[in-house]
């Protein structure tokens, strides 16, 4: 009888550790749990004197180094080829801009250990080459949209990393970044020869969700208002004579 009790009790016991370990477990492991983006982030992230670098630290230094590689030289090109002023405008901000980013690139990697490319990739080459085999009218209008849509896409990495790295150099290179970026692009926007419609029907040909927002109007516009007059001039016109033709003044014909 008395060993009947002492097994129940282990029993027991071992049921009641049994349970405390399946409802604690999921708790004790969630926070190590590998695939998600919490652990990927520790994973690919180095710690620095300037606070931690992750992967998209450096994706973005590196992009940013290659952005200068190609772009430079682009915009020193349009100085020397291009037939109007708007376009040799824009390319000197290109040079401008990315011979001071590219330096001040360069000094963050250093400082942070990255290695950086020292060539352009493959499709930027081809960008190049497209430029170079490009004349006149033709040309100004690659030159353009080519840059002006690099320049867009490199705008959300850099509002990505200035939103969430953690790290100062970073932080203060996509500050710089996204003046320069910006600035480009209104340059080259400031051409006229941007082709805005291709712009969109590419980036809505890279989107997989479903767009949303407020349905679109129903195609009975409100008409246009009607132009306020200033009351002076309202009442001024009231108090003319009508231009309106009257009714016909009868004619006595019975005259003596």
């Amino acid at each position: 009888m008395q060993l009947r009790r002492i097994n129940g009790t282990a029993l027991i016991i071992a049921a009641l550790v049994a349970t405390v370990g399946a409802l604690a477990f999921p708790v004790w492991s969630y926070a190590d749990r590998s695939g998600t983006g919490e652990a990927n982030l520790a994973a690919s992230t180095v710690p620095t004197q300037w606070g931690p670098l992750s992967a998209t630290d450096r994706d973005f230094l590196v992009k940013v180094r290659l952005a200068g590689l190609w772009e430079l030289p682009a915009g020193q090109q349009a100085m020397e080829r291009a037939p109007t002023q708007a376009i040799k405008d824009a390319g000197d901000h290109l040079v401008v801009g990315h011979a001071d980013l590219d330096q001040r690139a360069r000094d963050v990697a250093a400082k942070l250990g990255v290695q950086l490319p020292n060539q352009p990739t493959e499709q930027q080459q081809g960008w190049l080459r497209e430029l170079s085999a490009a004349q006149g009218e033709e040309y100004e209008r690659k030159f353009a949209n080519i840059l002006r849509n690099a320049h867009g896409k490199v705008f959300g990495l850099i509002a990505e990393v200035r939103h969430t790295t953690r790290n100062t150099l970073i932080r203060q290179l996509a500050s710089d970044a996204n003046q320069t970026v910006l600035d480009h692009i209104t340059m080259l926007e400031g051409t006229g020869m941007v082709d805005y419609d291709a712009i969109a029907n590419e980036a809505a040909g890279r989107a997989t969700a479903s767009p949303v927002g407020p349905p679109p109007p129903n195609g009975n516009l409100p008409p246009a208002p009607t132009p306020a007059v200033p009351s002076g001039i309202a009442e001024e016109a009231t108090s003319l004579p009508s231009t309106q033709p009257g009714p016909p003044t009868a004619v006595n014909t019975n005259r003596p």
